[in-house]
């Protein structure tokens, strides 16, 4: 029998908005093309991207992190194209985890195209990740919006983030488009690009240009990549010092905590809140997405 109808459900961290696909044996086909369409906020579900929900054994992608994590984050950006990771997806993932009763409170781990990240998930409160340790590429990079320009620290956090800073967020523009970057050897497959203000001692707000999604309220590699990038400028490398630092970084959907240990490890501390549930029709899917 034909299936007429596939379950999803909604969540966000910090506003950063998905749909959650739950697919535990790798049964349903997501091509870009689909993904767009339920992401779509006028004509789908509407989100900035989808968390397919996947056994790490049923997925090709995933079958080597079997043994050390049982549920693979299959993340996809809104536009349809896969991204390497998403900070604020693993924490509605893993509250989704719960919700659905595959893990209880406590350390869980999630295989991401990223790695395995270690979760540490409250009953009702945050959810704390281990987002691995920040790399620096060399060579200089500049962001433009306009006719002006800015400097950017190059940072990877398992996927790409140019982190400029500027004197107020206005700065940004519109951030509809990908703000223009050099040189383009920097960022061969595209960039997540965050404008960042000081709001205090250890304490910044940003906003971002998502690869693939446009602006979003939120992004929770971005906030590292900020925060890590921001601990640098101010001469706080806890490699350097010895000790842990956290910033508190400010996004328009609310607020992540970023702590950088001494060995290079990196905490996200935020909100994931599941918000509802329903079922899509499977014929509207294919009829307007295979095309």
């Amino acid at each position: 029998m034909t299936q007429t109808s596939l379950s999803f459900l909604k969540g966000h961290g910090t506003e950063n908005d998905f749909v959650i696909v739950p697919d535990p044996d790798n049964a349903i086909e997501l091509p870009a093309t689909a993904v767009a369409k339920l992401c779509d906020r006028r004509a789908g579900i509407g989100g900035d991207g989808v968390l397919h929900v996947v056994r790490s054994a049923a997925h090709p992608e995933a079958k080597a992190m079997a043994g050390e994590a049982e549920w693979f984050m299959d993340y996809r950006n809104s536009d349809g194209s896969i991204a390497e990771m998403c900070g604020n997806g693993v924490r509605v993932f893993a509250r989704y985890l719960q919700y659905a009763g595959h893990v209880e409170p406590g350390d869980l781990a999630v295989a991401t195209r990223g790695g395995v990240k270690r979760v540490h998930l409250d009953k009702h409160g945050d959810v704390t990740v281990s987002m691995g340790r920040a790399e620096f590429p060399e060579g200089e990079v500049t962001v433009s919006v306009g006719d002006r320009s800015w400097p950017a620290r190059n940072v990877n956090m398992g996927n790409p983030h140019a982190v400029a800073f500027v004197d107020s967020l206005d700065d940004a523009g519109s951030l509809y488009d990908t703000p223009p970057f050099s040189p383009a050897s920097a960022y061969p497959a595209g960039v997540n690009v965050e404008f960042v203000a000081d709001r205090g001692p250890r304490h910044v707000a940003m906003r971002v240009h998502e690869r693939g999604s446009g602006e979003t309220r939120s992004c929770g590699t971005g906030a590292c990549a900020v925060a890590v990038a921001a601990i640098r400028r101010d001469g706080a490398d806890p490699a350097e010092t010895g000790e842990q630092v956290t910033y508190t970084v400010d996004l328009p959907g609310g607020t992540l905590v970023i702590t950088e240990y001494p060995d290079g490890r990196i905490d996200m501390t935020g909100p994931a809140v599941i918000v509802g549930s329903g079922e899509f029709d499977a014929t509207w899917l294919a009829e307007t997405a295979f095309v």
